[in-house]
């Protein structure tokens, strides 16, 4: 009788292949359990809320009635409320295409640009301008957070003597040394609730302590530039500007990521939810500020309104520091992907083994790299225009677009075709003539800076 012997005889090829597909399976389950983007999808509605608004106000706010000083009166207007609109509907989009494939989620926006674009083009096209907003939004957040401090001791303290920006920025990144090492995005929760509570105070106390100032005496509401090319520049300049107010498309998958989802009920649900509230709070913070900002102080208003406003003290300090804790979780905010990207590289391509040395190193590194940069170039108006033109405008007002008319491929001349093309050519536009303004902006600070100052 012949019996088949199991001990000491290799399995079937199609057993050994299932048990390595399994052990791929399991190490991949440990690493997404352990990145920081898909860790956690225990999420509530309201928590994507305060993580829109961290995102959405930030340094922007403060910059908008210097740009629309550079604007004037009605294309300000129109270019706030259009840019309000246009992002709304491409926020919009993001929400639905994060689970437009049954049964898989776009958890990054590279991965949405992979499937959109193709898997080696869509990472060329994505992951570049993906980096440069989030590591720019978080160097102009050193150069903001800085600021801020330096108002701070200014004005609580008007007897001491002056201490240079740089310190002040090592001060505010200080704090980063300890946050950046929270695990994932629903671990900062509670700083980002505190972050956009703080977005809505120093928002509210900007525009009533400039409305108490009254208008100025000598207040002028035209283009402040003497030469027409100039003028032409520094409206490119506050287009920019506005652009990068609003930023917040490029970690809105990444936070609905971390939204749990069933067939039943999708994670769209509750993120649009927290979306739109997200929208009426950024509608509360940057509309008063930008017109009544801009109507009080006219083309001499400065670059952040804060630095405008000298009285009452105590509200403009408070103010101020502010300022500083919201930019602290707006850091936060567009760190996390960053992190995201850099340690699944290292898990991933070059195989590292998931630690928190890893991570320690990783985000230490990240976060002195940014502060070395802002202490080199902090150059507020200017940062704002360039990036928010460079990268802000192809992420936030047409990639989604683009992405939307590649995946639907709604019928040509409908009514969602026509809305895709023109929010894709008015961004390109922008993009184009924002990124020409802010580099204008930094080379002309630039004459009359030292590096270090």
């Amino acid at each position: 009788m012949y019996i088949q012997m199991t001990d000491g005889v290799p399995p079937p090829p199609e057993q050994s292949s299932l048990d390595h597909r399994i052990q791929e399976l399991d190490k991949q389950k440990e690493i997404d359990d352990w990145l920081p983007i898909t860790s956690s999808r225990n999420a509530k509605w309201w928590y994507s809320t305060f993580h829109n608004v961290t995102a959405m106000v930030g340094a922007g706010v403060l910059g908008l009635p210097f740009s629309m000083a550079q604007l004037g009166w009605g294309p300000g207007i129109t270019v706030l409320i259009l840019s309000w609109i246009i992002t709304l509907y491409t926020l919009w989009q993001m929400v639905e295409m994060h689970e437009m494939v049954p049964g898989k989620r776009f958890d990054r926006y590279h991965e949405l640009g992979q499937f959109a674009f193709g898997e080696r083009l869509g990472l060329y096209i994505i992951v570049p301008q993906q980096i440069i907003v989030e590591v720019g939004v978080c160097i102009v957040y050193m150069v903001t957070g800085g600021q801020s401090l330096k108002k701070f001791h200014e004005l609580a303290c008007q007897d001491c003597s002056p201490i240079r920006l740089s310190f002040f920025i090592m001060i505010f990144a200080s704090s980063h040394f300890v946050l950046s090492h929270l695990p994932n995005f629903n671990s900062i929760s509670g700083v980002s609730l505190v972050a956009a509570v703080m977005s809505l105070s120093y928002s509210t106390i900007a525009w009533t302590a400039s409305a108490a100032k009254g208008v100025q005496e000598d207040v002028q509401y035209g283009y402040k530039s003497g030469t027409t090319a100039s003028t032409v520049l520094s409206f490119f300049t506050g287009l920019g500007g506005i652009a990068f107010a609003y930023a917040g498309h490029n970690v809105v998958l990444e936070i609905q990521a971390t939204i749990p989802s069933t067939p039943n009920k999708p994670s769209k649900g509750p993120m649009w939810k927290g979306v739109v509230v997200a929208y009426v709070v950024v509608a509360l913070c940057y509309f008063p500020v930008a017109l009544v900002g801009y109507g009080i102080f006219g083309n001499a208003v400065m670059d952040n309104l804060l630095l405008s406003l000298e009285k009452p003290v105590w509200a403009i300090a408070v103010a101020n520091l502010f300022v500083v804790m919201h930019v602290i979780g707006s850091y936060q905010i567009f760190a996390m992907p960053v992190f995201d990207m850099v340690e699944t590289y290292f898990v991933k391509k070059l195989n590292f083994k998931p630690s928190s040395v890893l991570r320690f190193i990783v985000r230490n590194v990240y976060v002195a790299l940014t502060m070395f940069i802002a202490i080199m170039i902090p150059f507020f108006g200017g940062l704002l225009a360039f990036f928010g033109g460079f990268a802000f405008a192809p992420t936030t007002y047409f990639l989604p677009c683009i992405m939307w008319l590649i995946i639907y491929k709604p019928k040509r001349f409908s009514m969602s075709w026509w809305t895709n093309w023109v929010c894709i050519v008015l961004g390109v536009i922008l993009m184009i003539v924002s990124s020409i303004g802010g580099l204008r902006q930094i080379i002309i600070q630039s004459k009359d800076y030292s590096f270090f100052s």
